[in-house]
């Protein structure tokens, strides 16, 4: 006899939502992360965001409380990875203020280890550690590669049969180019290149393509934004990565970037003396 799951109530502050992918067993999966009151990453999957009720659907930067498993799902070793109880989803409060400075998610974000990608992947083959910060010390690119507009033949037919035996599946629109990062860290002067999978990107894609009625100046509104905006001097970003199962390779899963903080009187006195 199969000994039922045991779920752990934890507080979770979502810190990452990836762009929604289908699922045979959930019509749809969105990759969700975050952090809990004993700074802990935990990764929750599977988590079918769109088909949960309204009072369920959390956003970034807001804390929940949900039933937890011991371990990931299946064969998911990795030490981030929980299941979820879903059904146990509340949602505590408002998502942490912008307001001075991004003060409340930074209070957070800041007590969490930031490393380079290669002492994490590092980490990986130790300890199955699958989840973490990194501050490149320089951002190069944002590399913009076309992909297939239009899912897989399983994914497209598995749309058709869940129309035909039941509601019709939420809209869900590929987007039709990759995004990747090229950054370097300070411990090694070979660049990286890793996807990124931030739902925010997906989400602005599709706007910016409907407003300007063209994919290539859409995508190109989207190089703006996760590049020349998110890294500019005023900015202090980081990266939001994770592996992608079952290999050591790593994506970008957000972004983090709050206003950059201003050391008052040392940045006037630079000035002065300047």
């Amino acid at each position: 006899m199969t000994k039922p799951t045991q779920y752990q109530p934890t507080d979770v502050l979502i810190t990452v939502m990836t762009y929604p992918h289908p699922s045979r067993g959930y019509q749809e999966l969105v990759c969700t992360a975050g952090i809990t009151r004993n700074l802990d990453w935990v990764r929750l999957y599977p988590v079918d965001y769109r088909y949960r009720s309204q009072n369920q659907q959390f956003h970034k930067y807001q804390w929940i409380n949900v039933g937890l498993a011991s371990r990931g799902a299946g064969n998911d070793n990795r030490s981030e990875s929980r299941r979820p109880d879903l059904d146990s989803i509340r949602i505590l409060g408002p998502p942490l203020s912008t307001g001075e400075g991004w003060r409340e998610r930074r209070e957070i974000i800041e007590k969490m280890p930031v490393r380079t990608l290669n002492q994490w992947k590092a980490l990986y083959d130790s300890d199955r550690i699958s989840i973490g910060i990194v501050r490149p010390v320089e951002m190069l690119d944002l590399e913009i590669e076309p992909s297939d507009p239009e899912w897989k033949p399983e994914w497209q037919a598995l749309f058709s049969q869940l129309t035909l035996f039941g509601d019709a599946p939420k809209k869900l629109e590929k987007i039709p180019f990759k995004f990747s990062y090229v950054f370097r860290c300070e411990d090694n002067d070979n660049p990286h290149r890793a996807m990124i999978e931030d739902w925010e990107l997906g989400v602005l894609y599709l706007k910016e393509r409907d407003r300007k009625a063209s994919e290539q100046l859409a995508a190109q509104s989207v190089k703006e934004k996760y590049l020349n905006w998110m890294f500019s001097k005023d900015r202090d970003p980081l990266l939001f990565m994770g592996t992608t199962f079952p290999y050591n390779s790593w994506v970008v899963i957000g972004v983090f970037y709050p206003p950059r903080q201003r050391q008052g009187l040392l940045d006037f006195e630079a000035s002065v003396t300047d």
